[in-house]
């Protein structure tokens, strides 16, 4: 990216709806309500032809430090540390307020260009707004309509007015790159022979999901080393799918926060259904999903319904037992939560289950360790011969079982996709297939292929009969 630009302002002038238009993809939550955004985003932008990267921040607020609207404060201040411009967005139809002329001085200190952003300046009675923005002296304002896309040829101007066209119009190859690295999901096999070896350099896109309050920012701070999200005591602090660029031991890892998921009865609010609406798109594009457990009180039904929503998806699941400083006999507990964990999820029998403090640090390797095994499980691949002998020993101790007095016979077995594994198995009437039996097969083909902890999908398929509808002939 040639420059990074921070979107700054007080709460609802309209920053997140300016930074989907330059994202252009609704990424950030919108709405009416003061305060949504908490976390700072960060994504590659275009405004025509110019290519940058821009970073969505909350809403200035004058508060105490500890509070949670001073956490806020305190992350969008190092985004205009880490920002090369800043967007300074005033409301123009409601005009300027006390904070404005405060956190426009706190800019002006920080020493930064600026664009100054007179948003909502399509609405009746703008222009009074407009004019009072010259007070903060900042420059002349730029009107623009975030929601409507009015203005942007302005704004750009503005921007290489204020960078100069030389440090503007950079070249954006590292957008190209990233792109072009995208990790496809549900590989078709392409050879039905070849066992492809795990690949250690391919990037790999990691979703942390849970109930509120059970320490998913807190987890992903300590595993990049940094106060990169909003945290706190508060429960449902995050809203936003937050994703953050990550490097371990020289693998390319992006790690997506999400909101905490409650049960969807006690979900009323509108913000907050949008808020599980994003976190449920993170699990969707994700390859491994971790699901954070507070171990002091695990395995509610929400957090069941959570790892069943993640298999039904086809990812790859990973459970972190988060506080466990807080756990007085740990060997006890743990012996306790592997024995839950197998028999309340047999759909992913052997799922790798870590106990982590995200709060000391304790296990975040052990987790990482987890998570590259379960991601090679569930880019795995067996072949076809293999799985032929492996089903001729299958049928020959345990047949399938005769329905309506007519014996079902399953022909043969092969691997049609990856990412999750899926088989297909060829027999005469899929059917008559009990599910026992079709469980009875999936269980003992991840026992005998070392697939534990994923989901696998198993597909009946029958082969065409050529003389199926033809009249017997008289001979």
């Amino acid at each position: 990216m040639s420059f990074k630009v921070a979107i700054i302002g007080r709460p609802n002038v309209g920053k997140s709806t300016l930074f989907n238009r330059l994202a252009g993809r609704k990424l950030a939550l919108v709405d009416d309500t003061p305060g949504v955004t908490r976390d700072r985003r960060i994504h590659p932008a275009k405004l025509y032809d110019l290519a940058f990267e821009v970073i969505d921040t909350a809403g200035f607020e004058d508060a105490p430090a500890a509070s949670l609207p001073g956490r806020m404060r305190a992350q969008t201040e190092i985004a205009i540390g880490e920002a090369d411009l800043i967007f300074f967005l005033v409301d123009a139809k409601a005009g300027l307020m006390p904070d404005d002329r405060t956190f426009a001085e706190v800019v002006r200190r920080s020493g930064k260009p600026v664009v100054l952003v007179a948003n909502k300046a399509e609405a009746r009675g703008s222009q009074g707004g407009f004019l009072e923005s010259w007070e903060l002296g900042l420059g002349e304002p730029v009107p623009i309509s975030a929601e409507h896309g009015q203005g942007l040829p302005d704004l750009r101007e503005a921007v290489i007015a204020t960078l100069g066209e030389a440090r503007a119009l950079g070249e954006d190859d590292e957008a190209e790159g990233e792109a072009a690295s995208e990790v496809l999901i549900g590989e078709d096999v392409v050879d039905p022979d070849a066992e492809p070896a795990y690949d250690e350099t391919k990037p790999l896109r990691i979703a942390v999901v849970g109930r509120p309050n059970a320490g998913k920012s807190t987890l992903i701070n300590a595993l990049i080393g940094e106060e990169r999200l909003l945290t706190g005591p508060e429960a449902g602090i995050t809203r936003d799918s937050i994703s953050v660029d990550w490097d371990w031991k020289g693998r390319r890892i992006k790690l997506f926060d999400t909101a905490g998921m409650r049960r969807k009865a006690k979900v009323q609010e509108k913000l907050e259904k949008l808020s599980v609406a994003d976190g449920l798109r993170a699990i969707r594009f994700a390859e491994i999903v971790v699901i954070v457990l507070d171990a002091t009180i695990p395995f509610e039904k929400q957090d069941l319904q959570i790892a069943d929503l993640i298999v039904r998806e086809g990812r790859a699941p990973v459970i972190a037992f988060n506080k466990w400083d807080l756990i007085d006999e740990p060997q006890r507990v743990l012996a306790e939560l592997r024995e839950k964990t197998e028999r309340l999820l047999p759909q992913v029998r052997g799922i790798q289950a870590v106990p982590v403090s995200a709060e000391t640090g304790r296990g975040l390797d052990r987790l990482m360790e987890a998570i590259v095994r379960t991601h090679r499980v569930w880019n795995s691949r067996v072949s076809t011969g293999k799985l032929n002998r492996w089903l001729e020993g299958i049928l020959a101790h345990h047949p399938p079982p005769a329905v309506a007095g007519r014996r079902l016979k399953i022909k043969y077995v092969t691997q049609a996709k990856t990412r999750p594994p899926g088989f297909v198995v060829s027999c005469s009437r899929p059917d008559a297939v009990p599910q026992s039996y079709l469980r009875y097969l999936t269980n003992n083909l991840r026992d005998a292929f070392d697939m534990p902890g994923v989901p696998i999908r198993m597909a009946l398929r029958t082969s065409e009969n050529p003389f199926a509808g033809r009249a017997k002939k008289r001979t």
